[in-house]
């Protein structure tokens, strides 16, 4: 199975990434192009949920609560946050587009431990990461500091001629400094009509994929390393959705890269 799932060009659903689907266990991954009025309903059953609003507003009523115009943006380019609804298992989920909107369905198993709250564009924090080439621009949308069972949820920007998740680094052996936890990449280009590349391998290479990666692209991450490369031109942005056994993101880098972190 490829690691690519194309975006669908046209309709509602973009994307859908399932754990049947991915052959996993914790994460799943919807991302949606909703036209005004367009309304998309859902249980979250036994999995809690992050409502990432891409771009555009929305409402989003979970039962009986209705939170009103959410979304701060209509690029997921511009320099700033997004607005995210956090969502328990056992809800009932509407979301209404005012007008165009995009909105991200980040999931993973849970049992109920947090309530349901709006994640103000405020509180999340925005940092820069890495230097020169390797620079780029980091949100955390829902970190291992905010409460959730199993989800974590970020969104990066990555200028053109620059690498992210770079040196390539993994997170898929339970152990000192290394968590286990599935990942998915939903990818945009801007302009649209760019590609970037995500290569995804392990250090014995039983798995070793490198995807030309277009707008709206997503690629599943099971395990391995994961680099992506934005061209000149483009500016690369991806969100990125992780869970696992635990609840915290601890990485090993390829210890054939990991020269270059060495101060100099």
């Amino acid at each position: 199975m490829s690691l690519l799932v194309k975006a669908a060009p046209t309709g509602r659903v973009i994307a859908d990434v399932t754990p049947a689907s991915a052959g996993w266990k914790h994460v799943g991954f919807k991302a949606l192009r909703l036209a005004a009025s367009e309304e998309e309903a859902l249980a979250t059953g036994a999995r809690e949920l992050c409502i990432t609003v891409l771009t555009g507003q929305v409402d989003v009523t979970v039962n009986a609560q209705r939170y009103s115009a959410l979304g701060s943006r209509d690029s997921v380019f511009e320099d700033r946050s997004p607005t995210a609804v956090y969502v328990p298992p056992g809800r009932e989920v509407r979301i209404a587009a005012r007008g165009a909107a995009e909105v991200a369905l980040s999931s993973a198993p849970a049992r109920g431990l947090h309530p349901e709250r709006v994640i103000e564009p405020a509180h999340m924090a925005r940092s820069v990461r890495g230097q020169g080439s390797n620079t780029r621009h980091v949100c955390d949308i829902l970190p291992q500091t905010e409460p959730a069972e199993g989800l974590l949820v970020v969104e990066v920007i990555t200028p053109a001629g620059h690498a992210s998740s770079y040196p390539p680094h993994k997170h898929d052996t339970a152990g000192d400094g290394e968590t286990v936890l599935e990942e998915t990449y939903y990818h945009q280009l801007n302009p649209a009509q760019g590609f970037a590349f995500q290569r995804v391998y392990t250090d014995d290479r039983s798995l070793d994929e490198t995807m030309a990666v277009e707008h709206r692209d997503t690629v599943l991450v099971p395990r391995g390393y994961h680099p992506c490369v934005a061209p000149h031109g483009y500016d690369l942005y991806y969100l990125n959705t992780m869970a696992g056994p635990q609840r915290h993101w601890a990485f090993r880098n390829d210890p054939a890269h990991e020269w270059m972190l060495a101060p100099r």
